[in-house]
């Protein structure tokens, strides 16, 4: 049993802390799923201007962290950085290499508090009427 531990101890220092749920913390940016508050994909953070969700998120939860994808460029990530400057909300950019997600963005608390609906939903575009042909134009 003595062994046991001794080897533990030593796995422990060369490879370090043995990590919980590693696969979820690599999807959300080193986060754990049950401290998130709201996730957006890197194509939502990629759009002009910011998301009012998070805006409103940030609002109501100045406690809150926002971490962001370091490998998105710096103009779709400073709108979000303004924002937390804002309301005095910390953040943090993750570049790891081994980091291979579709998130962009992740405000979290750091707490665990289990909320249902993370994700954010695309903004559906109103579909435009049809056009009328170029002769029903003319001749109507």
């Amino acid at each position: 049993m003595a062994g046991k531990e001794v080897n533990d101890i030593l796995n422990e220092g060369i490879y370090g802390k043995k990590d919980i749920r590693p696969d979820e913390k690599r999807q959300y940016l080193g986060v754990y799923r049950e401290r998130i508050l709201l996730v957006l994909t890197k194509k939502q953070v990629m759009e002009k201007g910011t998301r009012p969700e998070v805006e409103t998120e940030m609002k109501q939860h100045r406690d809150a962290v926002i971490v962001l994808n370091g490998k998105l460029s710096y103009q779709a990530l400073k709108g979000y950085q303004k924002l937390a400057k804002k309301y005095g909300i910390d953040y943090t950019n993750v570049s790891s290499l081994d980091n291979v997600t579709e998130i962009g963005l992740v405000l979290a608390k750091p707490y665990a508090i289990h909320k249902e609906e993370i994700e954010v939903e695309d903004k559906q575009p109103e579909a435009a009427p049809p056009k009328k042909p170029w002769w029903k134009r003319i001749f109507a």
